[in-house]
């Protein structure tokens, strides 16, 4: 039970700092894409850089519509770390689109006891819901303009880091399901990349009966604030990176790469920048192509960034 209780405190963290220099670089477009009773919600538009190629192959290149991190406690879609990486994505000719999402933990308050966990997890899964409907939200914004953004809503790759990894994979679960919300008819995901992420489930952990679409994870084996594998409690809790693709594995499907790296805490979340290869390799050969690539490979590389973990804002979860 201390493991769960932990899970949740953690997650309440403004995520990991590293000193970078704010980058000269700005969206060029922004949008109203939802009104919810307690916020309104916005997305960006990154364009690829003048002169860069848009198509792979004959193919055109997907956009990417990033989901931040931060526990469902903070975080924003304006995000000056995280623009090097947008920056780097334009260069190669892909559109960015970031979204903002409801925080369904913020100021959310853990009560004692068994019952203050169960309402605690009942609450992490709204907060994963939430964050999916207005994933399908900012979706069905795209499709409803796409002549005027010039934005193809089947041709996008959800990407997400931490909470954000977690409302993508889980977005992508419900497709699957049939839960589909809002979203244009037919549509799916051209991939998914999670940069630390899981599913939430409150009935036990998710069963895939059919494949996902192009899904890249990559997650540290030491992550103790998104489990590597899992952590529940009477079939309440989190699934994580190795726990999917373990079973994905064994019903043999394929298009999946995970990179499991050795040793690593949650600083994985934060790696977008540093891991332009796999990425880049993922977009063109499993999404743009469309090539069945399976990848199942240990990283042990000493010289990716370690953070250290400044601000644990336990104060959103105090006890009652």
């Amino acid at each position: 039970m201390k493991k769960v209780v932990l899970f949740f405190l953690m997650l309440s963290l403004g995520l990991l700092s590293a000193a970078q220099e704010t980058p000269v670089f700005a969206p060029g477009e922004t949008y109203l894409f939802a009104e919810r009773d307690t916020c309104s919600l916005y997305l960006d538009i990154y364009r690829p850089t003048e002169g860069a190629e848009t198509t792979f192959e004959g193919h055109s290149k997907p956009a990417i519509v990033y989901v931040f991190g931060g526990g469902f406690v903070g975080g924003q879609r304006v995000d000056d770390f995280k623009r090097l990486w947008f920056q780097r994505l334009n260069g190669d000719g892909y559109t960015v689109v970031t979204i903002d999402y409801r925080l369904g933990m913020k100021g959310y308050k853990v009560g004692k006891g068994l019952s203050g966990l169960k309402k605690a997890s009942d609450q992490f899964y709204l907060s994963q819901q939430m964050g999916v409907e207005d994933l399908f939200s900012a979706i069905s914004f795209l499709a409803e303009n796409k002549d005027e953004l010039g934005i193809d809503p089947m041709n996008l790759v959800a990407a997400g880091s931490s909470a954000g990894a977690i409302i993508s994979l889980a977005a992508e679960y419900d497709i699957l399901c049939g839960r589909t919300g809002n979203l244009p008819e037919g549509f799916q995901f051209k991939g998914v990349m999670s940069f630390a992420g899981g599913v939430v489930s409150l009935s036990g952990e998710p069963k895939y009966l059919s494949a996902p679409c192009p899904t890249l994870l990559l997650h540290g084996t030491a992550d103790s604030m998104v489990a590597y594998n899992k952590l529940s409690m009477g079939g309440r809790g989190i699934w994580g990176s190795d726990f999917l693709a373990t079973q994905w594995a064994k019903k043999g499907y394929t298009g999946w790469c995970i990179y499991r790296f050795k040793d690593r805490p949650h600083d994985v979340a934060a790696y977008m920048s540093y891991l332009w290869d796999i990425e880049e390799a993922f977009l063109e050969q499993n999404v743009i192509l469309g090539h069945p690539r399976t990848v199942d490979a240990t990283v042990d590389d000493p010289t990716l960034p370690t953070w250290t973990v400044t601000q644990l804002d336990l104060s959103a979860y105090s006890k009652q």
